[in-house]
């Protein structure tokens, strides 16, 4: 896609921290980082969301993001990694080219609000008919 700022990274036309790059997938420094190490791994060929990336392009980013997670630990010293893939506008994907955020994270910084939220036991009725709506149409 010629607008998409991530399709012109890969093509060099505009800079980036490159942290790995193979035939598929290209990975580079998040330039407005939530830790230290913070790293998009992208496909190379453009994908909007999870719904159009292709299987084989998927499972090249999370081969890289396994890569990733034990260079990070070595090198930063990480307690954890969040690995962090948001689709459409409606939970904040800014960039409409598919992403995963690898963002680090030591044992003594604060939790991400996105990996920590209030356990509250939901309505067993409610959980079982969309659980059963969702295999419907897995064909299940």
């Amino acid at each position: 896609m010629d607008d998409c700022i991530f399709c012109k990274i890969v093509k060099g036309e505009v800079p980036s921290f490159k942290v790995y790059e193979d035939d598929r997938v290209y990975a580079f420094a998040d330039i407005n980082p939530i830790s230290e190490g913070h790293t998009l791994i992208i496909p190379k060929a453009h994908a909007e969301n999870l719904g159009e990336i292709s299987d084989e392009d998927l499972v090249a980013i999370h081969r890289v993001s396994k890569k990733m997670y034990h260079a990070m630990q070595k090198t930063l010293g990480a307690g954890g990694i969040a690995l962090v893939q948001a689709n459409g506008r409606a939970v904040n994907q800014v960039v409409m080219h598919y992403h995963l955020h690898l963002i680090p994270r030591k044992d003594s910084q604060p939790r991400l609000a996105a990996t920590q939220w209030d356990l509250v036991p939901g309505d067993m009725d409610t959980i079982k008919a969309v659980s059963a709506k969702i295999a419907a149409a897995l064909g299940h």
